[in-house]
């Protein structure tokens, strides 16, 4: 059973220095993928735009400047507001987006009590898998002791 924790927000996708337009998002975050963060943005189009970016990023973005290339994540402050930016690069375009700081913190905050930093990979299930796996093979064991017994047995020199 996987957890899920959600959060509906507004975001503010910046189109010039004094100006930013109302993008309706949700954040994700789920336990069957415990180093990721979703965001959707419904921005009126057909289909809602999806990102997918490490959990740490953000994590770390709320406190001082970080990441490169694709998603780049700072915090800042505008008209006394507490604000996280994101700042995504696509081959479709660029976008830079402004979140309260205190709703995203409060939402990375219930991911990180469902999941402790450091203890990701205990949810991936990796290991319940590999366990299974094991529990199968020496079940069935599909492999004779000796692959070349009777007369399959290859010729010297073939």
């Amino acid at each position: 059973m996987h957890t899920v924790v959600e959060r509906e927000l507004e975001l503010g996708l910046v189109v010039s220095a004094e100006r930013s337009v109302p993008v309706p998002a949700r954040l994700t975050y789920r336990t069957d993928d415990p180093y990721a963060v979703h965001v959707t943005f419904h921005i009126g189009s057909d289909a809602p735009v999806n990102w997918t970016f490490a959990r740490e990023l953000l994590v770390e973005g709320v406190f001082r400047p970080c990441g490169h290339g694709d998603v780049r994540v700072w915090p800042t402050k505008m008209d006394g507001r507490s604000l996280v930016c994101m700042a995504l690069s696509s081959p479709d375009g660029d976008a830079l987006l402004e979140a309260p700081a205190a709703a995203v913190s409060a939402w990375l905050e219930r991911t990180l009590r469902v999941v402790p930093p450091g203890s990701e990979q205990e949810h991936l299930g990796i290991d319940k898998g590999l366990s299974e796996l094991l529990a199968l093979a020496t079940r069935d064991d599909p492999w004779p002791a000796d692959p070349w017994s009777s007369d399959e047995s290859p010729e010297p020199g073939a």
